[in-house]
């Protein structure tokens, strides 16, 4: 198991993969990251549907995002995890954030690319959202929050920087 501080380090957003496919096992190890992410109130209520790049959805919310785009909103990533919440309690987004973090870190640790998909919120959240959440399995009162892509990267950037005094104040 990697340190987390060199697992923070070596993360970044990868927006291109290979072809090859992910296990079952390691499919269910990133969800189990998340599932282990804190919740307000301990309420447990994120949602983690796990779609594969051949799915059809993938093709139709890629469509709906852009029919015209020359590449793929999801960079070719095998599997697409998308967190959907309880619409009537406050802190989903939250939860689906820090959720969403813990699947990034754990990615970055088992030798993977990730990256975290928010461009699909006004498809997923507009005037097909019933739908979406039908294909998706949302559960009942659930709706989108955030997505992310993973897989084995085939391109890798380097870490962007930051200026620590101009970002944190201590008082």
């Amino acid at each position: 198991m990697s340190d987390f501080f060199s697992v923070v380090e070596k993360r970044n957003s990868v927006r291109k993969y290979s072809d090859k496919p992910l296990s079952d096992d390691i499919c269910r190890k990133l969800v189990e990251a998340g599932l282990r992410a804190p919740t307000a109130i301990n309420k447990q209520e994120i949602h983690f549907t796990v779609v594969k790049k051949d799915n059809p959805v993938q093709a139709e919310i890629q469509n709906d995002l852009n029919p015209n785009a020359q590449n793929s909103f999801f960079y070719n990533a095998p599997v697409t995890i998308y967190l959907s919440g309880d619409e009537n309690f406050k802190w989903s987004a939250v939860d689906a954030g820090i959720a969403v973090q813990s699947i990034h870190l754990a990615a970055t640790a088992l030798g993977l690319g990730s990256v975290v998909l928010g461009c699909m919120k006004d498809v997923l959240s507009g005037e097909k959202k019933e739908e979406y959440a039908k294909k998706l399995a949302f559960p009942e009162g659930y709706v989108y929050q955030i997505a992310i892509a993973v897989g084995y990267a085939e391109a890798t950037k380097e870490q962007h920087t930051f200026d620590f005094d101009k970002n944190v104040s201590v008082i």
